[in-house]
């Protein structure tokens, strides 16, 4: 699930009080915390105030309000509306990177070694598109460009969306990721006013497919059989009872030797017995 990671309120200096210029109550918070665990599954601890503080009270000032409350009621009133998904996206936290838990990547490219079949992939929580790619990358290395390859890119946050299927990312960012073989083989620097920019090329883009899926409560009929499963930092926003009815959903979509990615802190060999532990948070169907 992950989302774009918003710009933190400016510390104050020490000794100095920080400064808001809108309250958030007690009751406001609670609201919130409600409001998102319902639509999203998002559970938000104590702890993220100042982070709710920051990111919804932005999206009060674009609605020219001066209170959270009324905020809140404008968002209970209009059920599904248009703001829903700047709320949703606003409580979304998009943090990824090329090839991130780097390990995962020779485990799944040796799943497939061998194989003359087609590859379905799905990265559930594709965040700016960053997992997608580099699942698409380590497969057309090892298994060719002239591979069936097709990864299903899906995220609740519909903005961070946008920018994956642009494909645009900072050339800083990139090399700080990735090697210059990779870089010239699967992006196009971009000159002039795009100095400084890559894209992913277009025959790399064509093998990821990005759809908007609310994990909690959306439709899956989109979804097909997969080789494998991309689910890592996601369930960690949810509760145990959320977890284990996401992995009882996963389950039927995953073929009988699929493998199940997650992220570094998730475990889930205590929540449901339809997977079992393979290796460094990889899982198998039980």
């Amino acid at each position: 699930m992950t989302s774009t990671v918003s710009v933190p309120l400016r510390a104050p200096r020490k000794g100095v009080p920080l400064q808001r210029d809108l309250e958030l109550t007690d009751g406001d918070f609670a609201r919130i915390r409600d409001l998102i665990g319902q639509c999203a599954g998002i559970v938000l601890a104590d702890h993220k105030r100042d982070m709710v503080y920051s990111r919804i009270g932005r999206r009060v000032r674009q609605r020219g309000l001066t209170r959270f409350g009324d905020y809140l009621l404008e968002l209970e009133s209009r059920i599904g509306g248009p703001e829903w998904e700047a709320f949703t996206n606003a409580l979304t936290t998009n943090l990824t990177s090329f090839f991130r838990e780097a390990h995962h990547f020779p485990l799944l490219v040796e799943h497939f070694r061998g194989r003359g079949g087609p590859a379905r992939v799905w990265s559930a929580g594709a965040s700016t598109g960053e997992e997608p790619y580099s699942i698409a990358m380590a497969l057309v290395e090892s298994m060719g460009e002239g591979a069936d390859i097709q990864v299903l890119a899906t995220d609740i946050d519909t903005e961070a969306l946008q920018r994956a299927r642009r494909g645009i990312y900072s050339l800083e960012q990139v090399r700080r990721q990735l090697d210059e073989q990779r870089i010239r083989r699967f992006f196009l620097k971009g000159s002039g006013r795009r100095a400084g920019f890559v894209r992913v090329r277009p025959e790399l883009a064509a093998r990821v497919r990005f759809e908007p899926l609310n994990l909690v409560r959306g439709d899956w009929s989109t979804a097909q059989y997969f080789d494998a499963i991309f689910c890592r930092n996601v369930m960690i926003y949810f509760d145990k009872a959320t977890q284990a009815r996401i992995l009882e959903r996963f389950a039927p979509l995953l073929k009988h030797d699929g493998l199940l990615f997650v992220g570094h802190s998730e475990s889930f060999s205590h929540i449901s017995d339809r997977f079992r532990l393979r290796g460094q948070t990889v899982y198998i169907k039980a």
